[in-house]
Parts: structure tokens; sequence; C-alpha cells
């Protein structure tokens, strides 16, 4: 795709400031982003970390729950 009267290198040049112009205004999307990146880590740690212990049967969690 070749734009009319505007560069590569140009067009990146805009793009970028752009995108440091909206980060630098809306620093909020920036920290919700590396919010979320950070729970779905803490997610997918907590779910290795439970595939790999001990299964309980529904039984015995049931019997402990009743008391």
């Amino acid at each position: 795709m070749e734009l009319q009267g505007i560069s590569k290198s140009e067009l990146k040049e805009m793009i970028r400031e752009a995108m440091i112009s909206v980060l630098a205004e809306r620093k909020d999307l920036l920290e919700e982003a590396v919010s979320e990146a950070i729970l779905d880590m803490k997610l997918g740690l907590a779910i290795e970390e439970g595939d790999i212990g001990e299964y309980v049967p529904e039984a015995k969690v049931i019997a402990k729950l009743a008391g």
C-alpha cells in the first residue's frame, strides 16, 4: 500500500508521536493495561500451581465443609 504525498518514515513518526501523546494524556490507559497483564500472569501462575497439586475427592471436601 502506497500513500500519496507521505513517506513511510513520516507516517511512522506521526503514529509514534500520536501514541506518545495519547499515553501522556491518558496515563490511566497504560496503567489499566499493565494492571490487567499482571492479574493475568497471577491467574496463570495460580492455575499452574493448582495443576501440580494433589487432587481431593469431592466427597472429602463436602465432608470437611459439613463439619
